[in-house]
């Protein structure tokens, strides 16, 4: 089950779930999009038109799942939407649909398919996030980063909750840097953002390399996925001394 799957990393990974003979069921707003990438897939993949902010459509996917294939073995909270604001310049309705598509989407999620996974004593929820929720180096993506980082920290909440008593229901936080996808281009974004290119420290990567990684994941469960080992080592850094590396940033 993958929200956010009418296009880029969410699209790529259905489309590589599909193709090893998983059955997917794909969950976004644009109907035209989704439905063209599940056709990609076939017989094996249901598409369902949800808003994702909306806790009854996520519910709705959820059980239009259950009715199609029986049972839900991995769920993979994947949409999103970024924004272009530094702190100063949003409003209570900036800050509001980055909390409704970033962090609510994600907690309605999560409401909806733990109870499913604690049933069967098993199962697999992954959020994904960005590094932007754990180092401000994009402050006018503020708002996305404040509920990017409000995920990274219920998403830990959940999977501390779950750990003794359920040991086969995995939660994992999948760590995204720069990826090339419409994201980008919809949020705005000061400067290119093509895959194999380098932003900073980093290489920009395709959406189709993340979503190969989460496909790992699924197989190799973790608490925490970082896509790109160089924005690891930054937000290592960043929280060993938080002054030092900000004053060092002003100074780049």
């Amino acid at each position: 089950m993958i929200t956010g799957a009418s296009s880029g990393i969410g699209a790529a990974l259905a489309r590589q779930l599909g193709s090893a003979g998983h059955r997917i069921v794909l969950g976004a707003r644009r109907e035209k999009e989704l439905k063209e990438v599940a056709a990609k897939i076939g017989t094996n993949a249901l598409p369902v038109v949800v808003d994702v902010t909306r806790p009854q459509d996520i519910e709705r996917l959820r059980d239009s799942a259950i009715e199609r294939f029986d049972h839900v073995d991995v769920w993979v909270n994947n949409a999103g939407r970024g924004s272009g604001k530094p702190v100063m310049e949003l409003t209570v309705e900036d800050l509001d649909e980055m909390i409704d598509v970033n962090l609510k989407s994600v907690f309605y999620g999560m409401k909806a398919i733990i109870p499913h996974f604690q049933k069967r004593g098993e199962g697999h929820l992954i959020n994904v996030s960005s590094f932007l929720g754990r180092v401000p180096l994009a402050t006018y993506r503020s708002a996305y980063n404040a509920a990017k980082s409000a995920a990274n920290i219920l998403t830990a909440n959940l999977r501390m909750d779950l750990r003794v008593k359920y040991p086969q229901v995995h939660v994992s936080l999948v760590i995204a840097g720069f990826v090339d996808t419409d994201f980008h281009k919809i949020a705005g974004t000061p400067f290119a953002v093509k895959a194999g290119t380098r932003v900073g420290q980093a290489m920009v990567q395709s959406a189709e390399e993340v979503a190969g990684q989460i496909a790992s994941l699924i197989d190799h469960p973790v608490a925490e996925l970082y896509t790109n080992p160089n924005l690891r080592d930054l937000v290592l850094r960043y929280y060993q001394d938080v002054g030092a590396f900000e004053e060092g940033m002003g100074k780049e």
